[in-house]
């Protein structure tokens, strides 16, 4: 069936409806994804508030990336039982709730707890979005798009975080109460609005039969828990790859997932169905979709860091410079949900591909002073070691670059991951998906992470002497520890984006050699004579 037909089909009245159900998903996802970025600026003033050590500090956004991760697939499989619209509903209230217990938060259990409450929410409510757009949008044109907006989310998401983050942080006692406060309140009508809404606008799903798999539940939850936890303990500086609580946490997650194969293979209900794992398309969709949240995530992490320490910028300033971001992400996305009408998700996904590995290649090109005697007259006189980094040439054009080679990704990648699921298997599909991302951008910011922090520190060890032999005593040894640091940072940072790019090379292999599905299949849900669907 083509688009064009399918869009002849779609009367003026489902259009409107279908208009109005993309509202609310991009809504949804926009809340989940803003979340794991608008607290990050406020950390400094949450631990001063609340009286929060600096260790336990990281669990705000440990937490609510543990439970989004570890139960999505729970999320996804819930939402094929009991029904998409339902789980839907029930994850963004749960969302709302937590948000608004968050934001008025009197101790350090109760915000950490908020989180994860969140995350929880977050996991429900995210894999039965994906699977309304794959049940509730007709194949073709509207589907495109629906996942176009649905894709532009995830880099919109996390840019707008940093820009409200640093606003609304920044913030002098409105109403009075503090101002990091609003990065948990100003989502509570966002979630309470598309769960008011949904009914209106989103069918149930027909409830498929089967029961909850508890032990596969157990032990997938569990697995994932221990991975993600793993993984971030990994990408922490207190704790790396090294130590006892992230040895024990990944060796039990793999230990967990295993047994959680085994037992998805004896059980009538899987909570996981193998079956979706058998088309290779998907399969290359599910791997690349780990790299590539992997590379955008790392570089708003580094890059964020980078222009605040290094260049100078004010944390609203820093949210700012991503905003070009977000907009090239919709204009890509846009773009990219027309011409998957024309061509196949190979030749985009492969361009897209390589566009984020130049953007990133060209992030490790960001330079610095390397001698000391640079190093102290960038800096004297409290200025900035990155002063002579122009915003406008060394940093926007990658910034706008990567944009377009993730809207040039996400949109087919997704479209060819839900593609011809089994109507029973939608929801635990994009649970994977889902999964896969959280999965990978845990991953690659451990990976990167272990790389910056490896030649920061050689970087910062091989500087002091040489800065301070060049002061002559001119500086105290906080701030010459303080400048190492900044130097050292530096390094390591570009060294982290070099390796990203290679993983979006990586990446963009596998999708050229891989990956072979044509654009005509994804305009219908119907299997070609003798093709099974899995």
């Amino acid at each position: 069936m083509t688009d064009l037909a399918l869009a002849d089909e779609v009367t003026p009245e489902q259009h409107k409806r279908l208009r109005w159900a993309l509202v609310l998903i991009s809504l949804a996802q926009l809340m989940v994804v803003l979340d794991s970025t608008i607290a990050n600026i406020a950390l400094p003033y949450i631990g001063r508030d609340l009286d929060i050590g600096q260790a336990n500090l990281t669990w705000i956004v440990t937490g609510y990336a543990l439970t989004f991760g570890g139960f999505l697939l729970l999320g996804g499989r819930l939402a094929d039982l009991m029904g998409r619209r339902r789980i839907f509903i029930v994850g963004v209230l749960l969302f709302a709730v937590a948000s608004l217990v968050g934001g008025f938060a009197q101790n350090e259990a109760m915000l950490l707890g908020a989180r994860a409450f969140q995350g929880l929410g977050a996991a429900l409510a995210s894999p039965a979005a994906l699977a309304l757009i794959a049940t509730t949008f007709p194949a073709g044109r509207e589907r495109n798009r629906a996942f176009a907006v649905y894709a532009a989310m995830a880099g919109v998401g996390a840019a707008v975080g940093l820009i409200l983050g640093g606003w609304l942080t920044g913030l002098e006692d409105p109403l009075g109460i503090e101002g990091w406060r609003y990065t948990f309140l100003i989502v509570v009508p966002i979630g309470l609005g598309a769960a008011l809404f949904a009914p209106r606008f989103f069918d149930e799903s027909e409830r498929h039969e089967g029961e909850l798999d508890v032990p596969g539940a157990i032990t997938g939850t569990a697995g994932l828990l221990a991975i993600v936890f793993g993984l971030s303990r990994a990408g922490e500086e207190a704790y790396g790859w090294d130590a006892p609580s992230t040895i024990v946490s990944l060796v039990l997650g793999v230990a967990l997932l295993a047994l959680f194969a085994v037992v998805e293979t004896r059980v009538q209900h899987p909570l996981l169905p193998f079956r979706i794992f058998a088309s290779r398309n998907r399969a290359v969709a599910f791997a690349v979709m780990m790299i590539v949240p992997a590379a955008m995530f790392a570089m708003f992490f580094f890059l964020s860091l980078f222009i605040q320490l290094v260049v100078g910028y004010s944390p609203l300033h820093t949210g700012f410079a991503f905003l070009p971001f977000s907009i090239a992400m919709i204009i890509s996305a846009t773009a990219a949900s027309k011409l998957i009408s024309h061509v196949d998700p190979r030749y985009l996904s492969g361009v897209g591909t390589i566009l984020s590995a130049i953007a990133l290649f060209g992030f490790s090109r960001l330079d610095v002073p390397q001698s000391a005697s640079g190093i102290l007259s960038a800096t004297a006189d409290g200025g900035f070691l990155g002063a002579d980094v122009d915003y406008w040439t060394h940093v926007l054009p990658f910034i706008v670059l990567m944009a377009f080679g993730m809207g040039l990704n996400f949109v087919p990648l997704t479209l060819v991951a839900v593609h011809r699921l089994r109507a029973q298997d939608s929801g635990i599909g994009s649970g994977v998906l889902n999964t896969m991302q959280q999965v990978g951008g845990a991953l690659g910011l451990a990976t990167l992470s272990t790389v910056a922090l490896h030649f920061s520190t050689a970087r910062a060890e091989e500087a002091a002497p040489q800065v301070a032999a060049a002061a002559q005593g001119q500086l105290s040894p906080e701030q010459l520890g303080g400048l190492a640091a900044v130097v050292g940072f530096a390094d390591g940072a570009t060294h982290a984006f070099l390796v990203g790019s290679l993983m979006m090379l990586a990446a963009s292999v596998i999708v050229w050699l891989f990956l072979d599905v044509h654009h005509d299949e994804l305009a219908t849900d119907e299997a070609p004579e003798g093709v099974v669907v899995h």
